[in-house]
Formats: C-alpha cells, structure tokens, sequence
C-alpha cells in the first residue's frame, strides 16, 4: 500500500500505475495531476482529465470519461458514462451504462441506472434511480435522521424537478414527475404528478410602495446626517 512508503516510493509507484494506465490505452490529459492506487481497474478508451483522484476500489468501464476535480473511491463507473467535472462518488457508488453525473453531484450507496442523468448540484444517497430518469438540478435524497439512513427509490424515465427534496423511504414511481421545488415525503404512483408546494400570494403594487417609502426614509437619513 502507498500509505506504508516513504514519499519518494510513493511518487514513484504513481508514475508507474500512470504509465501502465497509459500502455494500457487509458487517456491520462494531464499525467501528473491524476492519482491512482493499485486496485484501479480501466476499460478501454477511458479518457481521465486533469486534477482527477481516484481512490481505492474503483472501476471504470470503456469508454468512460471523468473530466477534472472529480473524487471517487469505492465505485463502479458503468460503459460509456460520464463524471463530472466537480464530481464526488463515495464508496457503493454504482454507474450503470451511460448514466451522467455532473458538476457538483455527490452520490453515496447509491445506483444510477442505464441513461440516468443527474447533471448538477444533486445529492444522491441510499438511492436507486431507474434507467433514463431525469435528476434535476439542486435535488437531494433526505437519507438520514440523525439515527438511521433509509432508502430512496426512483423508477424509470421518472422526472424530479429541480430543487425538490425526496424524503426517504420514499418511492417515485416509473414515468412520474415531481414538480420543482418539491418536498416528498409520500409515495408517488407510475405515472403520476407530485407538486408540493406553498400557496403563492400577489399583492400587486406592493413592491412599487416598498421602493418609494425606502427611498424617501433613506434620503431623509441623508438630509438628517447633512444637517447636524
């Protein structure tokens, strides 16, 4: 293990895993800002970015690409998916084929299925998305309580609207869509629409009437402070 080398053994063995990564068709953009361990296992024409760590237990499938700053460990990165730039996968992280992670994604213990997106600023835990669902942008699996974690299920070609907050355990159901701004803490049926969301109120005019009676306290605090 590197843990147990001295720093130069240590730089050294990592430009040798870089090299064997490169003989063995992976395409290294920036060799020397990339780290590897031992157990690295690649497909064929993996493509690493610069600025990449990837930790112990990993696994990356043909014809993935890690674009740079991400960090994984413990994960299986499926056939031609795509992770991040800005990506955290921690460990029982699994990509199936073609899925996407974006910038900004962290996923823990949970499965991305076949085609599933979730491009950015999502928190995926204790989860299993289906095949092609759609995770939108600021979205998170509520997985634990301060005691206990538990699961969030999402069907396929499910919908969750942007910045929608899925309380575990919950299922969403297959075809369904979640409307953005959501809390869920129910299960939602294949098929079905779930918007959660307060009742909006309009006061028309009433931001004009704010601006002006700040504006007239603010010049007479001007006014006030001119005159001492």
């Amino acid at each position: 293990m590197m843990s147990s080398m001295s720093a130069q053994e240590a730089c050294a063995r990592l430009a040798e895993l870089r090299d064997r990564a490169i003989s063995d068709g992976v395409t290294l953009i920036d060799p020397s800002t990339v780290w590897l361990c031992e157990d690295t296992v690649f497909g064929k024409g993996v493509v690493i970015e610069p600025m990449v760590f990837i930790g112990s237990c990993v696994s990356i499938g043909d014809g993935a690409t890690i674009r740079s700053f991400s960090h994984l460990e413990g994960v299986s990165v499926g056939e031609d998916c795509s992770v991040g730039p800005f990506a955290r996968l921690r460990p029982g992280t699994v990509m199936e084929k073609g899925s996407k992670v974006g910038n900004f994604v962290e996923m823990k213990k949970a499965v991305l299925g076949e085609g599933a997106k979730a491009s950015h600023l999502t928190y995926l835990g204790d989860a299993d998305v289906g095949a092609h669902a759609n995770i939108g942008a600021g979205t998170i699996t509520c997985n634990y309580d301060g005691y206990f974690k538990y699961q969030t299920e999402i069907g396929e070609r499910a919908f969750i609207g942007s910045n929608s907050a899925l309380i575990a355990p919950v299922k969403i159901g297959a075809d369904a869509i979640v409307a953005a701004g959501s809390a869920v803490s129910r299960n939602v049926g294949d098929g079905e629409l779930r918007m959660v969301r307060g009742e909006q109120l309009v006061k028309p005019g009433w931001a004009d009437r704010f601006h002006d009676a700040m504006k007239k306290k603010k010049a007479a605090e001007k006014k006030s402070k001119e005159n001492m």
